[in-house]
């Protein structure tokens, strides 16, 4: 039996998974939260095989989470869903100790597979998101301009390009409202951007937040 912690802070998508999940033989959900921390903390005590974590969260990303997960005692295995089919989004949570990377416009067929993969100690990318990855082998910089911002510039860049403030960036990251600025700063120069507006455009047009 696979047991699976399900994270996702979509109520009606959280359900949605965990009665696709429970409908299978092999597959029990053992815990589900829409909260990162609680993510880390359910892991913890519930030592499950498997962490099915949607990387957009409103307190930890996928990163961090994926990070932390990764660190704990257990054995548990990362899968992450998510709505964003960036291939630089997949390459840092797979750095961070993920074992898997599924959009959630996959079909659930599909999800089912890499949850067992996954489970059985395996690794699975979506087939899409995977042959993006390939193809940007050999090809210059330009091509994932994102890849030059460090993990903390990304995660930055996503929250202001969706019209969170300096304040509201740094507190959900846990810093300064100047430390935040010169991140900004950086981003800014390092994409040859001018301003947020700037941003949010750049990010849609990478995948790296949707149009809602």
């Amino acid at each position: 039996m696979i047991h699976i912690v399900v994270v996702d802070d979509h109520e009606v998508v959280r359900a949605g998974i965990c009665r696709l999940i429970d409908g299978e033989q092999d597959m029990e959900v053992v815990g589900q939260t829409g909260l990162g921390k609680e993510a880390v903390v359910l892991c913890r005590k519930l030592q499950p095989d498997l962490c099915l974590l949607d990387y957009g969260l409103p307190d930890l990303d996928g990163l961090e989470a994926t990070r932390q997960i990764a660190e704990l005692d257990g054995d548990t295995r990362v899968l992450i869903l998510t709505m964003h089919a960036n291939e630089e989004y997949a390459t840092r949570v797979i750095r961070a100790g993920a074992t898997g990377f599924v959009p959630k416009a996959a079909p659930a067929d599909e999800l089912l597979v890499a949850v067992r993969k996954v489970a059985s100690r395996g690794v699975y990318v979506s087939p899409a998101i995977m042959e993006k990855m390939v193809s940007r082998l050999g090809r210059p910089a330009a091509d994932a301009p994102e890849s030059v911002l460090s993990n903390r510039e990304l995660q930055v860049l996503t929250r202001l390009a969706v019209g969170m403030t300096t304040r509201e960036v740094a507190a959900a990251l846990h810093l300064s409202t100047s430390t935040v600025e010169t991140h900004r700063s950086h981003i800014l120069e390092k994409l040859n951007l001018r301003n947020n507006s700037d941003m949010t455009r750049f990010a849609i047009r990478r995948g790296l937040i949707g149009l809602d």
